[in-house]
Protein backbone atom coordinates (compact mmCIF):
# COMPACT_ATOMS: atom_id res chain seq x y z
CA UNK A 1 0.00 0.00 0.00
CA UNK A 2 1.55 3.57 -0.95
CA UNK A 3 2.38 5.74 2.05
CA UNK A 4 2.29 9.17 2.76
CA UNK A 5 4.52 10.96 4.21
CA UNK A 6 4.70 14.66 5.78
CA UNK A 7 4.51 17.37 3.18
CA UNK A 8 7.29 19.42 2.25
CA UNK A 9 7.68 21.86 -0.58
CA UNK A 10 9.97 18.45 -1.99
CA UNK A 11 7.77 15.69 -1.28
CA UNK A 12 7.60 12.14 -2.32
CA UNK A 13 5.31 9.48 -4.03
CA UNK A 14 6.51 5.92 -2.97
CA UNK A 15 5.71 2.99 -3.91
CA UNK A 16 7.34 -0.96 -4.64
CA UNK A 17 10.46 0.50 -3.33
CA UNK A 18 10.54 3.11 -5.23
CA UNK A 19 10.46 7.27 -4.81
CA UNK A 20 9.34 9.75 -7.33
CA UNK A 21 9.88 13.32 -6.11
CA UNK A 22 7.09 15.64 -6.22
CA UNK A 23 7.53 19.22 -8.11
CA UNK A 24 8.59 21.72 -6.04
CA UNK A 25 4.50 23.13 -5.62
CA UNK A 26 5.24 26.85 -5.48
CA UNK A 27 6.77 27.18 -8.50
CA UNK A 28 5.70 24.14 -10.95
CA UNK A 29 4.78 25.14 -14.35
CA UNK A 30 2.74 22.58 -16.07
CA UNK A 31 4.12 20.49 -18.69
CA UNK A 32 3.51 21.92 -22.69
CA UNK A 33 1.24 20.09 -24.48
CA UNK A 34 2.79 17.53 -27.37
CA UNK A 35 3.30 19.17 -30.56
CA UNK A 36 0.41 17.58 -32.75
CA UNK A 37 1.29 14.93 -35.78
CA UNK A 38 1.98 16.66 -38.54
CA UNK A 39 1.68 15.61 -42.50
CA UNK A 40 4.25 14.91 -44.23
CA UNK A 41 6.20 13.72 -40.95
CA UNK A 42 9.10 15.65 -40.33
CA UNK A 43 12.53 14.61 -38.56
CA UNK A 44 16.06 15.65 -37.32
CA UNK A 45 19.24 14.20 -37.73
CA UNK A 46 22.19 16.25 -35.82
CA UNK A 47 25.83 15.13 -36.65
CA UNK A 48 29.54 16.58 -34.33
CA UNK A 49 31.95 15.82 -36.42
CA UNK A 50 34.85 16.04 -33.54
CA UNK A 51 37.66 17.65 -35.47
CA UNK A 52 35.65 20.63 -37.24
CA UNK A 53 36.98 21.07 -40.94
CA UNK A 54 39.64 23.15 -41.99
CA UNK A 55 38.37 26.73 -42.45
CA UNK A 56 40.20 27.36 -45.77
CA UNK A 57 39.30 24.49 -47.35
CA UNK A 58 35.25 24.79 -46.11
CA UNK A 59 33.89 28.62 -45.70
CA UNK A 60 33.53 30.96 -49.12
CA UNK A 61 34.28 33.98 -48.97
CA UNK A 62 31.17 35.57 -50.53
CA UNK A 63 27.65 35.68 -48.54
CA UNK A 64 24.51 35.24 -49.73
CA UNK A 65 22.88 33.10 -53.18
CA UNK A 66 25.72 33.72 -55.51
CA UNK A 67 28.81 32.81 -52.90
CA UNK A 68 31.27 30.62 -54.17
CA UNK A 69 32.34 27.01 -54.12
CA UNK A 70 35.26 26.01 -51.96
CA UNK A 71 37.47 22.55 -52.63
CA UNK A 72 34.94 21.00 -49.41
CA UNK A 73 31.81 22.53 -50.76
CA UNK A 74 32.13 21.24 -54.00
CA UNK A 75 32.10 17.86 -52.90
CA UNK A 76 28.59 18.46 -51.93
CA UNK A 77 28.09 20.74 -55.30
CA UNK A 78 24.99 18.63 -56.18
CA UNK A 79 23.02 19.51 -53.09
CA UNK A 80 23.65 23.96 -53.03
CA UNK A 81 19.93 24.13 -53.32
CA UNK A 82 19.50 21.77 -50.88
CA UNK A 83 21.73 23.05 -48.18
CA UNK A 84 22.21 26.56 -46.23
CA UNK A 85 26.23 27.20 -45.19
CA UNK A 86 27.37 29.05 -42.07
CA UNK A 87 30.02 31.21 -41.06
CA UNK A 88 30.61 33.69 -38.52
CA UNK A 89 28.67 30.89 -35.83
CA UNK A 90 29.66 30.30 -32.41
CA UNK A 91 27.76 29.16 -29.21
CA UNK A 92 27.95 31.84 -26.70
CA UNK A 93 29.93 30.60 -23.38
CA UNK A 94 31.03 27.25 -25.18
CA UNK A 95 34.75 27.22 -24.49
CA UNK A 96 37.38 24.34 -23.52
CA UNK A 97 38.40 22.94 -26.78
CA UNK A 98 37.25 19.52 -27.74
CA UNK A 99 35.64 19.47 -24.60
CA UNK A 100 33.24 21.39 -26.07
CA UNK A 101 31.43 18.70 -27.89
CA UNK A 102 29.78 17.71 -24.81
CA UNK A 103 27.83 21.11 -25.21
CA UNK A 104 27.49 20.97 -28.96
CA UNK A 105 23.35 20.13 -28.91
CA UNK A 106 22.85 21.72 -25.43
CA UNK A 107 24.53 25.14 -25.87
CA UNK A 108 25.71 24.89 -22.17
CA UNK A 109 28.75 26.86 -21.30
CA UNK A 110 32.06 26.59 -20.14
CA UNK A 111 31.79 23.02 -20.69
CA UNK A 112 35.46 22.37 -19.44
CA UNK A 113 35.14 24.01 -15.79
CA UNK A 114 34.80 21.89 -12.33
CA UNK A 115 31.60 23.17 -11.73
CA UNK A 116 29.83 22.58 -15.44
CA UNK A 117 26.83 21.05 -15.56
CA UNK A 118 25.08 20.34 -19.05
CA UNK A 119 21.59 20.46 -19.70
CA UNK A 120 18.99 19.16 -22.33
CA UNK A 121 20.08 18.54 -26.40
CA UNK A 122 18.13 19.98 -28.76
CA UNK A 123 17.15 16.39 -29.81
CA UNK A 124 15.93 15.39 -26.70
CA UNK A 125 14.16 18.52 -26.09
CA UNK A 126 12.26 17.54 -29.34
CA UNK A 127 11.48 13.92 -28.22
CA UNK A 128 9.97 15.12 -25.20
CA UNK A 129 7.58 16.81 -26.98
CA UNK A 130 6.69 14.64 -30.26
CA UNK A 131 4.76 11.94 -29.85
CA UNK A 132 5.34 8.72 -29.28
CA UNK A 133 4.89 7.24 -32.87
CA UNK A 134 7.85 5.40 -33.20
CA UNK A 135 9.66 1.98 -32.10
CA UNK A 136 12.56 4.28 -30.84
CA UNK A 137 11.89 7.38 -29.94
CA UNK A 138 15.67 8.65 -30.70
CA UNK A 139 18.36 6.97 -32.25
CA UNK A 140 21.67 8.43 -29.87
CA UNK A 141 24.73 7.10 -32.09
CA UNK A 142 29.07 7.33 -31.43
CA UNK A 143 31.47 6.18 -34.02
CA UNK A 144 33.19 5.11 -30.76
CA UNK A 145 32.48 3.64 -27.72
CA UNK A 146 29.44 5.13 -26.07
CA UNK A 147 30.78 8.58 -26.27
CA UNK A 148 27.71 10.78 -26.87
CA UNK A 149 26.60 14.18 -27.87
CA UNK A 150 22.69 13.60 -26.37
CA UNK A 151 21.70 14.52 -22.70
CA UNK A 152 19.14 14.23 -20.89
CA UNK A 153 16.71 17.18 -19.27
CA UNK A 154 18.03 16.37 -15.86
CA UNK A 155 22.03 16.96 -17.81
CA UNK A 156 22.97 13.31 -17.31
CA UNK A 157 24.58 12.20 -21.22
CA UNK A 158 22.60 9.59 -22.53
CA UNK A 159 25.41 7.02 -23.60
CA UNK A 160 25.68 6.08 -27.10
CA UNK A 161 25.35 3.24 -29.39
CA UNK A 162 28.41 2.64 -31.43
CA UNK A 163 27.37 -0.99 -32.92
CA UNK A 164 25.57 -0.80 -35.91
CA UNK A 165 25.30 -4.68 -36.08
CA UNK A 166 23.52 -4.28 -32.78
CA UNK A 167 21.14 -1.74 -33.33
CA UNK A 168 20.09 -3.23 -36.79
CA UNK A 169 19.27 -6.48 -34.94
CA UNK A 170 16.89 -4.18 -32.66
CA UNK A 171 15.51 -2.79 -35.68
CA UNK A 172 14.59 -5.28 -37.75
CA UNK A 173 15.14 -8.79 -35.87
CA UNK A 174 12.65 -10.73 -34.19
CA UNK A 175 13.12 -11.44 -30.85
CA UNK A 176 12.84 -14.86 -29.47
CA UNK A 177 9.56 -15.78 -27.77
CA UNK A 178 11.37 -15.89 -24.03
CA UNK A 179 12.94 -12.42 -24.85
CA UNK A 180 10.33 -10.53 -26.00
CA UNK A 181 8.83 -12.13 -22.48
CA UNK A 182 11.50 -10.70 -20.39
CA UNK A 183 10.57 -7.30 -21.93
CA UNK A 184 7.11 -7.36 -21.27
CA UNK A 185 7.24 -8.51 -18.06
CA UNK A 186 10.25 -5.20 -16.96
CA UNK A 187 7.73 -3.18 -18.64
CA UNK A 188 4.15 -4.23 -16.85
CA UNK A 189 6.67 -3.78 -13.18
CA UNK A 190 6.87 -0.37 -14.13
CA UNK A 191 3.24 0.27 -15.08
CA UNK A 192 2.59 -1.12 -11.60
CA UNK A 193 4.61 1.22 -10.01
CA UNK A 194 3.21 4.11 -11.93
CA UNK A 195 -0.65 3.19 -10.95
CA UNK A 196 1.10 2.93 -7.37
CA UNK A 197 2.12 6.60 -7.49
CA UNK A 198 -0.80 7.80 -9.17
CA UNK A 199 -2.92 6.82 -6.07
CA UNK A 200 -0.96 8.28 -3.42
CA UNK A 201 -1.12 11.43 -5.88
CA UNK A 202 -4.34 11.58 -5.68
CA UNK A 203 -4.54 11.40 -1.64
CA UNK A 204 -1.90 13.44 -1.14
CA UNK A 205 -4.25 16.54 -2.87
CA UNK A 206 -6.69 16.10 -0.67
CA UNK A 207 -4.30 17.81 1.82
CA UNK A 208 -3.12 20.63 -0.39
CA UNK A 209 -4.37 24.14 -1.87
CA UNK A 210 -6.61 24.87 -4.45
CA UNK A 211 -3.73 26.29 -5.93
CA UNK A 212 -1.22 23.37 -5.40
CA UNK A 213 -3.81 20.74 -6.53
CA UNK A 214 -4.05 22.07 -9.65
CA UNK A 215 0.00 21.79 -9.56
CA UNK A 216 -0.78 18.23 -8.46
CA UNK A 217 -3.12 17.26 -11.67
CA UNK A 218 -0.12 18.99 -14.01
CA UNK A 219 2.17 16.37 -12.24
CA UNK A 220 0.09 13.57 -12.40
CA UNK A 221 -0.35 14.60 -16.09
CA UNK A 222 3.05 13.51 -16.68
CA UNK A 223 2.86 10.53 -14.29
CA UNK A 224 0.16 9.32 -17.04
CA UNK A 225 1.87 10.71 -19.75
CA UNK A 226 4.75 7.86 -18.71
CA UNK A 227 2.55 5.31 -18.81
CA UNK A 228 1.56 6.01 -22.17
CA UNK A 229 5.13 5.68 -23.24
CA UNK A 230 5.44 2.18 -21.12
CA UNK A 231 1.74 1.11 -22.81
CA UNK A 232 3.42 1.91 -26.00
CA UNK A 233 6.55 -0.14 -25.20
CA UNK A 234 4.28 -2.83 -24.78
CA UNK A 235 2.85 -2.69 -28.02
CA UNK A 236 5.76 -2.10 -29.98
CA UNK A 237 7.10 -5.25 -28.16
CA UNK A 238 4.51 -7.41 -29.45
CA UNK A 239 4.48 -5.06 -32.83
CA UNK A 240 6.00 -7.32 -36.46
CA UNK A 241 9.46 -5.56 -36.78
CA UNK A 242 9.41 -3.85 -40.02
CA UNK A 243 11.07 -5.59 -42.69
CA UNK A 244 13.99 -4.48 -45.02
CA UNK A 245 16.03 -5.80 -48.15
CA UNK A 246 19.43 -4.02 -46.98
CA UNK A 247 21.74 -7.16 -45.42
CA UNK A 248 22.71 -7.33 -41.24
CA UNK A 249 25.28 -4.96 -40.72
CA UNK A 250 28.92 -6.23 -39.65
CA UNK A 251 30.37 -3.95 -37.38
CA UNK A 252 34.17 -3.03 -37.71
CA UNK A 253 36.63 -3.49 -34.89
CA UNK A 254 39.64 -1.47 -36.04
CA UNK A 255 38.91 1.86 -34.97
CA UNK A 256 41.45 2.86 -37.39
CA UNK A 257 39.22 2.74 -39.99
CA UNK A 258 37.08 6.01 -39.12
CA UNK A 259 35.45 6.57 -42.77
CA UNK A 260 33.98 2.36 -43.13
CA UNK A 261 32.84 3.05 -39.06
CA UNK A 262 31.09 6.80 -40.45
CA UNK A 263 29.96 4.61 -43.72
CA UNK A 264 27.90 2.36 -41.36
CA UNK A 265 26.36 4.87 -38.82
CA UNK A 266 25.17 6.99 -42.18
CA UNK A 267 23.77 3.17 -43.50
CA UNK A 268 22.08 2.68 -40.27
CA UNK A 269 20.54 6.11 -40.27
CA UNK A 270 19.04 5.97 -43.68
CA UNK A 271 17.08 2.56 -42.83
CA UNK A 272 15.98 3.84 -39.42
CA UNK A 273 14.45 6.65 -41.12
CA UNK A 274 12.95 4.96 -44.11
CA UNK A 275 11.58 1.97 -41.87
CA UNK A 276 10.12 5.10 -39.41
CA UNK A 277 11.66 3.45 -36.65
CA UNK A 278 12.98 7.09 -35.55
CA UNK A 279 12.52 10.48 -36.32
CA UNK A 280 15.22 11.82 -34.39
CA UNK A 281 18.75 10.66 -34.03
CA UNK A 282 22.18 12.23 -33.14
CA UNK A 283 25.66 11.05 -34.33
CA UNK A 284 29.13 11.76 -32.88
CA UNK A 285 31.88 11.15 -35.71
CA UNK A 286 34.90 10.60 -32.91
CA UNK A 287 37.75 11.44 -34.77
CA UNK A 288 40.07 11.77 -31.11
CA UNK A 289 39.89 8.24 -30.40
CA UNK A 290 39.85 6.46 -33.74
CA UNK A 291 43.40 5.51 -32.94
CA UNK A 292 44.83 6.54 -36.43
CA UNK A 293 43.35 6.88 -39.99
CA UNK A 294 43.77 3.98 -42.39
CA UNK A 295 43.45 5.44 -45.21
CA UNK A 296 45.99 5.93 -48.36
CA UNK A 297 48.65 8.49 -48.12
CA UNK A 298 47.63 9.06 -44.44
CA UNK A 299 50.17 7.99 -41.44
CA UNK A 300 49.25 9.57 -38.76
CA UNK A 301 46.18 9.69 -36.79
CA UNK A 302 43.16 12.04 -37.60
CA UNK A 303 43.86 13.71 -34.36
CA UNK A 304 47.58 13.90 -34.74
CA UNK A 305 46.56 15.56 -38.09
CA UNK A 306 44.14 18.16 -36.66
CA UNK A 307 46.54 19.59 -34.71
CA UNK A 308 49.15 20.33 -38.19
CA UNK A 309 50.13 23.78 -37.22
CA UNK A 310 50.65 24.30 -40.83
CA UNK A 311 52.74 22.15 -41.49
CA UNK A 312 51.55 20.91 -44.97
CA UNK A 313 52.16 17.57 -44.72
CA UNK A 314 49.41 17.04 -42.21
CA UNK A 315 47.74 19.41 -43.72
CA UNK A 316 47.54 17.40 -46.99
CA UNK A 317 47.06 14.50 -44.79
CA UNK A 318 44.06 15.76 -42.65
CA UNK A 319 42.44 17.04 -46.16
CA UNK A 320 42.54 13.21 -47.36
CA UNK A 321 40.53 12.37 -44.72
CA UNK A 322 37.94 15.18 -44.12
CA UNK A 323 37.31 15.14 -48.09
CA UNK A 324 36.32 11.24 -47.40
CA UNK A 325 33.71 12.29 -44.32
CA UNK A 326 32.19 15.17 -46.65
CA UNK A 327 32.03 12.28 -49.78
CA UNK A 328 30.66 9.71 -46.72
CA UNK A 329 27.77 13.15 -46.18
CA UNK A 330 27.11 13.50 -50.06
CA UNK A 331 25.79 9.90 -50.36
CA UNK A 332 23.87 10.04 -46.93
CA UNK A 333 21.91 13.30 -48.47
CA UNK A 334 21.73 10.96 -51.70
CA UNK A 335 19.54 8.41 -50.19
CA UNK A 336 17.88 10.75 -48.58
CA UNK A 337 16.73 12.49 -52.03
CA UNK A 338 15.91 9.06 -53.47
CA UNK A 339 14.08 7.53 -51.02
CA UNK A 340 10.25 8.21 -51.50
CA UNK A 341 8.30 10.16 -48.84
CA UNK A 342 4.72 11.51 -48.69
CA UNK A 343 4.62 14.14 -51.00
CA UNK A 344 8.70 14.48 -51.67
CA UNK A 345 11.66 12.70 -50.24
CA UNK A 346 12.97 11.83 -47.08
CA UNK A 347 15.68 14.56 -47.37
CA UNK A 348 12.36 16.97 -48.21
CA UNK A 349 11.32 16.54 -44.58
CA UNK A 350 14.75 15.40 -42.71
CA UNK A 351 16.69 18.06 -41.33
CA UNK A 352 20.44 17.31 -41.22
CA UNK A 353 22.80 19.44 -39.68
CA UNK A 354 26.08 18.89 -39.54
CA UNK A 355 28.69 20.77 -38.05
CA UNK A 356 31.47 20.71 -34.93
CA UNK A 357 31.74 22.46 -31.45
CA UNK A 358 35.42 23.29 -32.28
CA UNK A 359 36.17 25.96 -35.07
CA UNK A 360 40.26 25.21 -35.44
CA UNK A 361 41.25 22.30 -34.10
CA UNK A 362 44.79 23.02 -34.37
CA UNK A 363 44.16 25.89 -32.35
CA UNK A 364 41.53 24.34 -30.03
CA UNK A 365 39.76 27.36 -30.89
CA UNK A 366 35.94 27.12 -30.27
CA UNK A 367 34.94 30.18 -32.15
CA UNK A 368 33.56 30.20 -36.25
CA UNK A 369 32.16 27.20 -36.19
CA UNK A 370 31.75 25.09 -39.79
CA UNK A 371 27.85 24.05 -40.04
CA UNK A 372 25.31 23.32 -42.69
CA UNK A 373 21.63 22.60 -42.96
CA UNK A 374 20.27 20.46 -45.64
CA UNK A 375 17.19 19.41 -46.39
CA UNK A 376 13.97 19.46 -43.91
CA UNK A 377 11.93 22.16 -46.06
CA UNK A 378 13.82 25.54 -45.53
CA UNK A 379 14.45 27.89 -48.89
CA UNK A 380 18.20 26.53 -49.39
CA UNK A 381 21.01 27.97 -51.90
CA UNK A 382 22.87 30.45 -49.42
CA UNK A 383 25.68 30.89 -47.27
CA UNK A 384 24.32 33.02 -44.45
CA UNK A 385 27.66 35.00 -43.12
CA UNK A 386 27.74 36.68 -39.77
CA UNK A 387 30.63 38.67 -37.99
CA UNK A 388 33.97 36.51 -37.68
CA UNK A 389 34.76 38.35 -34.56
CA UNK A 390 31.32 39.04 -32.84
CA UNK A 391 30.14 35.43 -33.88
CA UNK A 392 25.98 34.55 -33.92
CA UNK A 393 24.72 32.55 -31.98
CA UNK A 394 24.38 28.97 -33.55
CA UNK A 395 21.83 28.07 -30.83
CA UNK A 396 18.90 29.86 -32.83
CA UNK A 397 19.49 27.51 -35.39
CA UNK A 398 17.98 24.91 -32.90
CA UNK A 399 15.21 27.04 -32.45
CA UNK A 400 14.39 26.66 -36.35
CA UNK A 401 14.63 23.18 -36.47
CA UNK A 402 11.94 22.96 -33.55
CA UNK A 403 9.81 24.87 -34.87
CA UNK A 404 9.91 23.19 -38.34
CA UNK A 405 9.72 20.00 -36.24
CA UNK A 406 6.02 21.64 -35.17
CA UNK A 407 7.08 22.62 -31.57
CA UNK A 408 5.69 25.83 -30.03
CA UNK A 409 9.06 27.36 -29.03
CA UNK A 410 11.04 30.90 -29.30
CA UNK A 411 13.81 29.76 -27.34
CA UNK A 412 16.43 26.57 -26.28
CA UNK A 413 19.50 27.44 -24.29
CA UNK A 414 21.05 30.38 -24.89
CA UNK A 415 18.52 31.20 -28.23
CA UNK A 416 15.48 33.89 -27.93
CA UNK A 417 14.78 33.51 -31.72
CA UNK A 418 14.90 31.77 -34.80
CA UNK A 419 18.10 31.48 -37.05
CA UNK A 420 18.02 35.24 -39.19
CA UNK A 421 17.95 34.93 -42.69
CA UNK A 422 16.78 31.20 -42.83
CA UNK A 423 12.93 30.79 -44.10
CA UNK A 424 10.72 28.16 -44.89
CA UNK A 425 10.60 26.87 -48.57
Amino acid sequence: MPTLHPLTRRSFLRAAGVALSLPALESLAPRAAHAADKDPVRRMVCICSTLGLMPDFWFPTKPGREYESTPYLEILGEFRNDMTIFSGVNLPGVDGGHMADSSFLTAAPHPASYSFRNSISVDQFAVERLPDATRFSSLVLSTVDSWTISVSKLGVPIPAESSPARLFRKMFIEGTPDEVAAQLRRLRTGHSILDAVRTDAKRLAQQVSPSDREKLEAYCTNVRELEERLQAAQAWEKRPKPRTTAAPLTDIPDKADVGGRVQLMFDLIHLALESDSTRVVSLRIDGIKAEGAKYPGVRESWHGCSHHGHDESKVAQLKIIETDMLQRLAGLLSRLRSTKDAAGSLLDHTMVLYGSAIGNASSHSNSNLPALLAGGGFRHGQHLAFDTKNNHNLATLYVSMLQRLGIETDTFASAKTTMKGLELA
